[in-house]
């Protein structure tokens, strides 16, 4: 009866030591992955620009995942995502304070981006009968919004709760050279299902072109961890609209098939990005629009991407026609962002969702007028998760 009793606290104590080390285990890794989570400093955001009062805002939802975003130019700041072991990274690239942000060579991190993305061919367009021109601000083309786009502006913010934020702008008319008073609204929120949504509504009192996109910036190793090159990437698009040695779309749609940039299947950013192609010598690489395959509930898969040492994996959903692939040809390691690390080439991807490029100038390409007795919504979802 004794030897019972003596085996039976021996097999509870191994029980109850087992228990205590998975709790313990747990815990050092549930500390260890928040440990690594460092918010930027909000102070460091405080700032009078153009006479507006530039601050930093925190979203944070129940998964633990942190979001931080800057009223100037409606700037995603940094974005930590869980890799497959539960350790954090911020996965976006960009700046640790203001004046970088307003000094930076690149200008786009984690911008919203308006009053049309991408670019607009000799900077002109004519709309019921009369031309407008826009200032050519890359090369002898319009791109994304002139010299002070939606970017450079101090946008009002209302912070709704701890997981969304609101941003607001008037964009008056012939602002940048485009015609009518835009009034737009802008809501991110980092839901509960490890999503950043981004949602964009534009209302206008006289006809114009809208083409709102967001620039972040991502490498799902970490911002500044080295190439994007081995991340697997899928577009849902089998077919792309082709450029000029400017990057404005010749009007084509031509098929994905048979190129390198064919991207059905779940393919290496990097395997084809040197291949002899015309279209990838005139972006440098890849920086094209693709036509995305549509569904009939109103938001389509757009894209998905997974960067395999890591397991962390960017789902892209939108109701947009088209999704502009930029595989970070133009950093050069010049630039020093966050945590003291340099951005090199092709150090970072950037998947927008939009309208095609040079639209106005293309009445065979999806429409991006918008008058009066119409709202505009756009809405673009970076959905996150993990494989092994």
């Amino acid at each position: 009866m004794k030897n019972s009793i003596l085996k039976s606290n021996t097999v509870n104590n191994k029980i109850l030591i087992i228990l205590f080390l998975f709790t313990s285990i747990a815990a050092k890794a549930q500390m260890g992955s928040n440990k690594e989570i460092t918010l930027i400093k909000e102070a460091d955001f405080e700032k009078i620009v153009d006479g507006k009062k530039v601050r930093l805002y925190t979203l944070k939802n129940k998964m633990g995942t942190v979001c931080q975003i800057t009223n100037y130019g409606g700037k995603v700041v940094s974005l930590w995502i869980p890799d497959k072991n539960g350790d954090y990274e911020d996965v976006v690239l960009g700046h640790s304070n203001i004046d970088d942000f307003l000094t930076t060579k690149e200008r786009y991190f984690g911008a919203l981006i308006g009053r049309y993305g991408n670019r607009i061919g000799q900077g002109k367009f004519t709309l019921d009968g009369k031309e407008y021109t826009l200032v050519t601000n890359n090369g002898n083309n319009h791109l994304h919004g002139g010299n002070k786009g939606y970017d450079a502006v101090v946008w009002d913010v209302e912070q709704i709760n701890p997981q969304a934020l609101e941003l607001s702008y008037l964009s008056k008319h012939m602002e940048e050279g485009y015609p009518g008073n835009l009034t737009i609204k802008v809501k991110y929120q980092l839901t509960d299902h490890n999503e950043l949504k981004i949602e964009y509504w534009a209302s206008t009192d006289q006809s114009t072109i809208v083409n709102l996109t967001h620039h972040s910036f991502f490498n799902l190793k970490g911002a500044g961890n080295g190439t994007i090159n081995d991340h697997l990437l899928q577009i849902n698009a089998s077919r792309y609209t082709p450029v000029d040695e400017g990057l404005i779309p010749t009007g084509e749609l031509l098929e994905v098939e048979n190129t390198p940039m064919d991207f059905q299947e779940s393919t290496p950013i990097g395997k084809r990005v040197n291949e002899s192609y015309e279209q990838l010598r005139f972006g440098l690489g890849y920086d094209h629009n693709f036509v995305l395959n549509q569904n009939k509930n109103g938001l389509n898969f757009a894209a998905k991407v997974v960067e395999p040492t890591s397991g962390r994996v960017m789902e892209v959903f939108t109701n947009e026609p088209g999704l502009q692939f930029y595989g970070g040809n133009f950093l050069d390691g010049s630039v020093t962002g966050k945590y003291e690390k340099s951005y090199g080439y092709r150090t970072a991807f950037c998947l927008e969702t939009q309208h095609f490029p040079d639209s106005p100038n293309k009445p065979q390409f999806p429409s991006v007028r918008l008058d009066p007795d119409q709202e505009y919504y756009s809405i673009c979802i970076y959905k996150f998760s993990t494989v092994e």
